[in-house]
């Protein structure tokens, strides 16, 4: 079951992310979903019929008729057939409609390529790829944004259409370029002295092709390029099924004998490289409805950008692309593309605002943590860490179902006793706070051994986990079919598509910024928190947040102080000096208590407190934190 965004009927239009999905499925032929579109206005599907394939099933609901787990993301989502199990998310959403295609028609290798070496387009969360985060946000935000105001600052392009339009004018990285740049630059060799000698003759070597006939599908079209080249005969392989392979021949001697620093770079024949992928699928409606907004309003404006101009061209000549575009009512046009690729300057806003990133990602740390140490308690700043309530505590594991147990997760007798430990000190703490009829969000979940644990000792709270990695996912879906357990949910979603109400978040090990994302996601819903942080030297400036986190400690540390104790609150390994793990602890001290004076600041009540025993994680931190004016939830 996919549900896709709420309707404009006003400009009879879908959100981006709901055209992006209908184009997908069109795109793919897949058939398997039932798609609702999710309105408040009865006459909605007849209004955008247009919009919407002909050979899907299409049923519209209202917005609060979808289910709960479903309600409780951001759309698009897709809902199994057991309604337990939701991805939510464009990326999400859409690698899983090509997997499912996959499923149904395993011969579908156009489809399959789509996700890219070893199947990773698009999997990085947008919270931790850049790349993501412009393709599935960026992107079709600042094209709906134009979109709403199209006449006004055309002449400024939106920062997120710039970054695009810089990354197609990028060397290529692809796996094995090594081989493809020296066959480059063998043709460009050949192409400028076609009569020279061989340097060897009589050990002449068989050589690659220098320009492959094209074959397949669209490779008509894609031959008459203005440029041609060893990008556009890769690019022609791996579309065309009965394309033959690029020659594994060995280069010429003097090829070879070429540095890799000294090769010819690769030019962007689509967006993420040499290759048609999931990404080229998603741009090509927003940018689409961008360009065609510019083509109407300031066509001089489309003189900047030459590279999408090109891409843009390039997509469309694909001939699934236009059966599927007409299919979903998007209507193509064909740009005036210009040879010159000259760009257009930065503005000086965009540039200060890069530097200034690129500034605070590559600063140096220099020296130890002492400095800084000695700086804090010069200010008053100590750790603080709250006694534990219940250090004894343990649940009864000899008599819990096996499937509840984490040695499940096929790990060492060792290690599986440790998680135990762990889950110990967190579920005692949920347990204090949990009340009948509570939702607890496990996020960050991984395998399900917290949510897994909670959902069998709490039997009246509606449990939900949450997770962006779908075999971790599943594995735990599976366990928890094992137990029969009827009060839990499963959500493939990144933290920021889950907007539903929820009394207690957990969290164990949420690494670097998760953490702060699990407590701003709860913050944000009045719910009280347990969260063991981890990783906590990956913590850094990110769109959303920055460090230090609270005001007493943005006043006392630099970032790049502050980023020194982060750094050091790594080293607790079992393997250090007791010294430096002693040291170690206090910078995990420090900048929980900077996270928990934050949350304090929106009026919760925060401990930072010690895991028993201390030896069951380097990592033995825990937050537990309350909304001061909910009575339903206290310490």
């Amino acid at each position: 079951l996919l549900f896709h965004g709420y309707c404009d009927l006003e400009s009879a239009s879908l959100p981006l992310h709901s055209s992006i999905t209908l184009f997908l499925l069109s795109y793919t032929e897949c058939t398997s979903f039932h798609v609702y579109l999710v309105s408040d206005h009865p006459e909605s599907l007849q209004a955008l019929s247009n919009m919407v394939p002909k050979s899907l099933d299409v049923s519209e609901v209202k917005r609060g008729e979808v289910p709960a787990l479903v309600g409780a993301c951001r759309l698009p989502a897709v809902l199994d057939a057991g309604g337990g199990f939701c991805r939510a998310g464009l990326a999400v959403v859409l690698r899983h409609i090509i997997q499912r295609t996959c499923q149904v028609q395993p011969g579908r290798t156009d489809v399959a390529s789509l996700l890219g070496f070893k199947n990773t387009c698009l999997k990085a969360c947008a919270e931790v790829s850049q790349w993501t985060r412009l393709c599935e946000l960026g992107i079709p935000s600042a094209v709906e944004e134009h979109l709403r105001s199209p006449t006004e600052k055309h002449l400024q392009l939106p920062a997120a259409i710039f970054h695009l339009e810089q990354r197609l004018g990028e060397p290529v990285r692809v796996h094995n370029d090594d081989k493809i740049r020296r066959q480059k630059l063998q043709q460009q060799r050949n192409k400028s002295s076609p009569q020279s000698e061989d340097p060897n003759p009589g050990k002449r070597e068989k050589t690659f092709p220098s320009e492959p006939e094209p074959q397949g599908p669209g490779a008509e079209a894609l031959s008459a390029e203005p440029y041609g080249g060893v990008e556009l005969s890769a690019a022609l392989a791996k579309l065309s099924v009965d394309a033959a392979p690029l020659s594994s021949a060995r280069e010429r001697s003097d090829i070879r004998k070429v540095k890799t620093t000294e090769l010819p770079a690769l030019e962007h024949v689509f967006a993420e490289g040499l290759y048609f992928t999931l990404t080229d699928v998603v741009l090509l409606p927003c940018i689409n409805q961008y360009l065609s907004s510019l083509q109407q309003h300031a066509p001089h404006a489309l003189t900047f950008l030459p590279l999408l101009l090109r891409w843009y061209k390039r997509v469309q000549e694909l001939p699934g692309v236009c059966r599927a575009a007409e299919d979903c009512g998007i209507a193509l046009f064909s740009p005036e593309v210009s040879g010159s690729c000259s760009h257009q300057p930065k503005s000086p806003q965009t540039c200060e605002a890069e530097q200034e990133k690129s500034r605070a990602s590559q600063e140096h740390f220099v020296g130890g943590p002492r400095p800084t140490l000695t700086k804090l308690q010069e200010n008053g700043i100590e750790a603080i860490f709250s006694p534990h309530p219940c250090p004894s505590w343990t649940l009864h594991w000899e008599s819990l179902p096996a499937a509840v147990n984490p040695t499940e997760g096929k790990m060492s007798d060792t290690r599986a006793m440790r998680k135990r430990q762990q889950l110990n000190n967190l579920i005692a703490m949920v347990t204090e706070l949990a009340h009948p009829g509570h939702t607890i969000v496990d996020f960050c979940s991984g395998g399900g051994h917290v949510g897994i644990v909670l959902a069998h000792t709490l039997p009246e709270c509606q449990v939900i986990l949450i997770e962006n990695k779908e075999e971790s996912l599943v594995r735990a879906k599976d366990r928890s079919s094992q137990l029969g357990l009827k009060n839990i949910g499963f959500i493939q979603a990144n933290l920021d598509y889950f907007t539903g109400a929820f009394q207690i978040g957990v969290a164990l090990h949420a690494c670097g910024v998760a953490t702060d994302m699990v407590l701003d996601r709860c913050v944000q819903a009045r719910a009280g928190f347990v969260i063991s942080p981890c990783c906590y030297g990956f913590i850094q400036n990110t769109l959303k947040f920055s460090f230090p986190r609270s005001k007493k400690f943005a006043e006392t540390l630099t970032y790049k102080e502050h980023m020194i104790l982060c750094r050091f609150a790594d080293q607790t390994a079992v393997q250090l000096p007791p010294e430096r793990r002693l040291i170690g602890k206090r910078c995990m001290g420090l900048v929980d208590l900077d996270r928990g004076w934050a949350a304090e600041t929106h009026g919760y009540s925060v401990r930072v407190m010690t895991m028993e025993p201390e030896s069951c994680s380097p990592k033995n931190n825990m937050l537990v934190g309350v909304p001061a004016d909910n009575d339903k939830i206290q310490l």
